[in-house]
């Protein structure tokens, strides 16, 4: 499909879910208030929503509510435990999505979304780089097992986190016997740096 045209990737959840209004009940209680990714077990029709809207808007990628689906974030409402089950969760239900709207002529494609998590290696500490590695290792073994078509790296800061992010990754395709396409989409301040300092070129240059 990208030797042919420019795909273009759906839209983010967390605005979304933010736009629908939800109470603590739709959470499953108040301590879960806030955490976007435990909708895919407790509200999958609100982000079923969010699915059929991107792709009707035309889109070909759709992206899985699992940018904060790794443990160091998840844990923050108690859920680092349920790592698999929501990734895999969350896969399931964009695969379904996509496949109501695949056709021959246009294939429409899951992309597993793991975000950077609140902490670090450069930048906050707090972790260390073979921990980091089994997070992402978790989070990808869920999405995979879910049936998404590539994982990407989204809005990462700092160079060290993404290769600790790979190794996790590569770790889950040894696994799995099959490999699937990465994409690392980095944020690049104003300054021309991402937060930890690395330019585009540099980060590039390390990839």
């Amino acid at each position: 499909a990208l030797r042919q045209r420019i795909l273009v990737i759906g839209g983010p959840y967390g605005t979304y879910v933010h736009g629908r209004d939800l109470t603590p009940d739709d959470y499953g209680g108040a301590e879960y208030e806030g955490c976007p990714e435990q909708l895919v077990i407790t509200r999958p029709d609100v982000i079923e929503d969010a699915h059929r809207g991107y792709l009707e808007a035309g889109a070909d990628i759709i992206t899985t509510n699992t940018f904060g689906g790794g443990s160091i974030v998840l844990a923050e409402y108690g859920l680092q435990d349920r790592v698999l089950e929501i990734n895999e969760a969350a896969a399931r239900l964009s695969r379904t999505a996509v496949g109501a709207y695949s056709t021959p002529d246009r294939p429409r494609f899951v992309g597993g979304n793991m975000g950077p998590t609140t902490k670090s290696l450069t930048i906050t500490g707090g972790i260390t780089f073979d921990e980091m590695v089994d997070v992402y290792h978790g989070w990808s073994k869920g999405l995979v097992a879910g049936g998404v078509d590539l994982l990407i790296l989204e809005t990462q800061n700092d160079t060290r986190t993404i290769k600790a992010a790979l190794i996790g990754i590569e770790r889950t395709f040894a696994e799995a016997g099959r490999r699937l396409p990465v994409v690392v989409a980095a944020t690049i301040e104003l300054t021309g740096t991402m937060l930890a300092g690395q330019t585009a070129d540099a980060l590039v240059a390390s990839l």
